[in-house]
């Protein structure tokens, strides 16, 4: 859960359940591994998934080492950390965010340099996460060219979103249709799968009926997926929970299924 609308007891009250996965953003320097956030969410017995976002860096600062002694001190601290955190570093790389300018090889390079000061310092408990969007930019380099390697890439991730019609450029998408596209490309590279973040609208359709169908798609289509995150939230979009009373009861009920109690990094 992404708890962009209510407090995080509040919501866990509306659905039933605390969810096991709270996710979280971070700039670039943020110490993130010290944050109460992450010290919250331990209380709560949830594991913390961090989005690490590098606005307005140079990925060729990363890679040629500008960044080191502040790479270092987070990765000091992360080996700190008493339970596994999720870290989705530079996410949607494919997308509108197009990290190190849509450059793979240069992406590629910042996240191994990374992730290679991390494993130096004995973040041992740092779960890497590799996550695009759901579909690519347009002219710009397919998703799985961004992919730092299976030794760097604990899990695999896509972030996703069923944008309804509420533009007319868009069309209703049931939940296997958001993520089949992209889940076929990471199924191959064999690791467990996270949806990073994930909602739909409710022009278009039914938004209870489209998360009902989570449970089901799941199981029958996608096995690899073993974590999912709901952006709870008014945004670009009405995406939150309690977007309507019917939403939210079927969010309640998903929430409920035992096919969430058991995922683990």
């Amino acid at each position: 859960m992404y708890y962009g609308d209510r407090e995080a007891a509040e919501t866990d009250d509306a659905i039933g359940v605390t969810p096991q996965i709270h996710l979280t953003y971070f700039g670039w320097e943020d110490p993130w591994a010290t944050d109460m956030t992450l010290t919250d969410d331990l209380a709560r017995g949830q594991i913390s998934l961090v989005n690490w976002e590098p606005f307005e860096v140079n990925f060729a600062d990363i890679v040629d080492g500008t960044f080191d002694g502040m790479l270092t001190q987070r990765a000091r601290q992360a080996a700190e950390l008493t339970q596994p955190v999720f870290l989705d570093f530079a996410a949607e790389m494919n997308e509108e965010e197009g990290w190190g300018g849509h450059d793979p090889e240069l992406y590629v390079a910042a996240y191994r340099h990374i992730h290679d000061i991390f494993d130096a310092n004995d973040a041992n408990q740092i779960v890497w996460v590799w996550a695009p969007n759901n579909v690519d930019s347009q002219n710009a380099p397919a998703a799985l060219e961004y992919y730092p390697g299976d030794d760097y890439v604990d899990w695999t991730g896509i972030d996703g979103y069923n944008w309804g019609t509420s533009d007319p450029n868009f069309e209703w998408q049931s939940f296997e249709s958001v993520f089949r596209a992209m889940y076929d490309d990471l199924h191959g590279l064999g690791k467990p799968i996270i949806i990073g973040e994930m909602a739909s609208a409710e022009e278009g359709g039914s938004k209870p009926q489209w998360i009902e169908h989570v449970v089901p798609t799941l199981e029958q289509e996608f096995s690899d997926i073993r974590a999912v995150v709901w952006f709870d939230v008014d945004k670009e979009r009405d995406w939150r929970i309690r977007s309507s009373l019917a939403a939210e009861a079927a969010f309640a009920d998903v929430a409920a299924d035992p096919l969430f109690r058991a995922a683990q990094p």
